[in-house]
């Protein structure tokens, strides 16, 4: 059975949470086009938000299970 491709703004954000989630810089995106781009920085606010929550590890996999 083939596996289907996710969709690339789908997988932006979650790289961007998971950059954000990690501390890292919004500077660090590595992406130039607009859409994923702004995928990737949305996804990176999330992620420092939940870092500045506290949710890390298990609860942190779980929300962005729960966005996406």
């Amino acid at each position: 059975m083939k596996r289907q491709k996710r969709d690339r703004t789908e997988r932006a954000y979650a790289k961007g949470y998971h950059a954000g989630l990690n501390g890292k810089s919004r500077d660090f995106c590595p992406f130039d086009s607009l859409i994923s781009r702004s995928s990737w920085l949305n996804g990176w606010r999330e992620g420092r938000t939940d870092q500045h929550y506290g949710m890390t590890g298990i609860a942190s996999v779980q929300n962005l299970k729960n966005l996406g």
